[in-house]
């Protein structure tokens, strides 16, 4: 538990994330580029126990300066290494989401996450499930420029369920927790 907490800091900590997106003025009839905001997150974590490695591209649209919804695909490879034969997995999933900025710098977040997620379950096996869910919560994106921005945000997976007897998770918590620095296009 230790060493996945610590490898899950460390990959919030080495997350970098490009995205545009904050309460910008925009002109009274805004153009589609205006609207647009592209980006996502790179994630790295090496440790004893495993690599792992993250891509996480997003687009949105800004449908007001306050209001804004977009999609985010994620691809995570990791690499299992105090298991012999060394084995890897591969998760992939989309998330819509939905932001709406309550008064600058704080914001709020909806999103919806299709994961489907490969386990080891032994030197030569594994098993993919498919995990379904909502997520809700609150940030704060702080401007560092024109193009670029800190941002921590707080998400409650409100279709958590802790895994039982012979059954894995994606999840170790209810509580997902992201921290990067933003740089738009």
């Amino acid at each position: 538990m230790k060493k996945t907490l610590l490898t899950l800091i460390a990959l919030s900590l080495c997350t970098f994330a490009m995205a545009q997106w904050g309460e910008e003025e925009m002109s009274d009839e805004p153009t589609l580029r205006e609207r647009i905001f592209t980006g996502g997150g790179f994630g790295l974590s090496f440790s004893s126990y495993n690599d792992f490695v993250s891509v996480s591209p997003l687009i949105g649209y800004k449908i007001t300066p306050k209001l804004a919804a977009g999609v985010q695909v994620q691809y995570r490879y990791t690499r299992y290494k105090q298991i012999t034969p060394k084995i890897s997995t591969n998760d992939y999933g989309i998330s819509p989401f939905v932001r709406y900025n309550i008064y600058s710098p704080f914001f709020i977040q909806a999103e919806y996450e299709y994961l489907n997620y490969e386990f080891p379950i032994s030197t030569s096996e594994s098993i993919r499930k498919q995990y379904n869910s909502f997520l809700a919560g609150g940030g704060i994106f702080q401007p560092l420029g024109r193009r670029a921005g800190f941002y921590a945000i707080a998400l409650y997976n409100f279709s958590y369920r802790a895994a039982g007897i012979n059954e894995v998770t994606p999840y170790d918590s209810p509580l997902v927790l992201r921290v990067g620095v933003t740089a738009g296009f």
